[in-house]
């Protein structure tokens, strides 16, 4: 019996010490990466809810609960949108979800596909983006954060109270512009630019600081505009402009991942999710345009004829902007050229 006890005692204390060690190891191993998720828009708007949620479910799913993502929307970690690029460079926050304009002149190879009539498909131009992005972008202008994804948004629209048809109906107009280059046209076609972020569009229509905005259809719902404005102007062909956005990591924060994790965030980053997260914006503008349809407000689509009329105004944008950027050694009629390639190579 003693020796039987001795035996069991012995083995006992393999098995504890064995225990000891997985419980001390296991900890180790399975390193526990939480990463704060920034951005301004409400949770429950189009791009934190088909975008964000899916980018943040998936690595949070991939890493087999390893790494968490917090998500913080509505400017919750504080300070103001066009701060969130600094946020991310800084690290108050891990991953921010930003538009690119907001910080306007930092960002200038990114205004190439923010020029009017550039734009024709999501997709198409969210894939030229990323591709123009690593090749001219990575490693000069965002050089001081780590970009997941880099992509545009679909059509942008005319959101105003009075009617507008042609050029000149924007005369004297007080209008919401999204980027650099949209001010610009704004104010060769004689209306007033006002900056604002998008969070802030249904207050300055409401209190009349704005007579209208230029945004895309899929977060005109959020903001409640057809609710605001009635008249909704269109173009065939080319969008009359985009948007560029990043989503974008604090370095420090991506360096300090183990590789195994890095890799989770690298087969989650990249083309085909920028190529995902501009398709599933556009395609969000179907429902939300039919909500302004079911209200019965006036939704003007000018053909090809008419928008050509306005493609024309816009011409002198571009000489501007070609101009400005070869001041920081940029040559912008190269951009726009390889731009207009990719875009037309990949547009279906």
């Amino acid at each position: 019996m003693t020796k039987r006890r001795t035996i069991l005692g012995v083995l006992g204390g393999a098995a504890i010490a064995a225990l000891s060690t997985a419980f001390t190891v296991t900890p180790a191993l399975a390193q526990e990466v939480t990463l704060k998720l920034h951005q301004f828009l409400p949770a429950q708007a189009n791009v934190p809810r088909l975008v964000l949620d899916v980018w943040a479910d998936k690595v949070e799913a991939d890493s087999k609960g390893r790494i968490k993502v917090e998500r913080y929307p509505s400017m919750q970690l504080g300070g103001k949108p066009p701060e969130l690029m600094d946020q991310a460079i800084d690290g108050v926050a891990d991953v921010v979800w930003t538009v690119v304009g907001y910080t306007p002149g930092r960002f200038p190879s990114t205004e190439v596909f923010e020029l009017p009539f550039m734009m024709t498909d999501a997709r198409a131009t969210s894939r030229a983006y990323w591709q123009m992005f690593e090749k001219h972008m990575k490693d000069t202008e965002f050089k001081d954060v780590h970009i997941l994804g880099a992509w545009v948004h679909g059509p942008g629209v005319f959101h105003t109270k009075n009617p507008v048809h042609v050029p000149g109906d924007l005369e004297g107009m007080k209008i919401r512009g999204g980027s650099r280059p949209v001010n610009s046209l704004l104010t060769h076609l004689g209306a007033t630019p006002v900056g604002m972020p998008v969070p802030a569009v249904s207050e300055g229509l409401s209190k009349g600081v704005i007579d209208g905005t230029t945004i895309p259809w899929e977060v005109t719902a959020a903001l409640k505009v057809p609710e605001l404005v009635g008249n909704h102007t269109e173009f065939s062909g080319a969008a009359l402009y985009t948007i560029t956005f990043v989503l974008a990591m604090n370095k420090d924060k991506y360096e300090s991942l183990p590789d195994d994790l890095k890799a989770v965030i690298d087969a989650n980053s990249g083309e085909e999710f920028s190529v995902f997260a501009g398709g599933t914006q556009a395609d969000a503008d179907i429902p939300a345009r039919q909500k302004a349809v079911d209200r019965g407000n006036n939704i003007i689509t000018l053909d090809a004829a008419q928008t050509e009329e306005w493609r024309k105004m816009a011409q002198p944008v571009y000489d501007e902007w070609i101009a400005d950027v070869k001041t920081t050694g940029i040559d912008g009629q190269a951009l726009i050229d390889e731009a207009k390639g990719l875009i037309a190579k990949y547009t279906k």
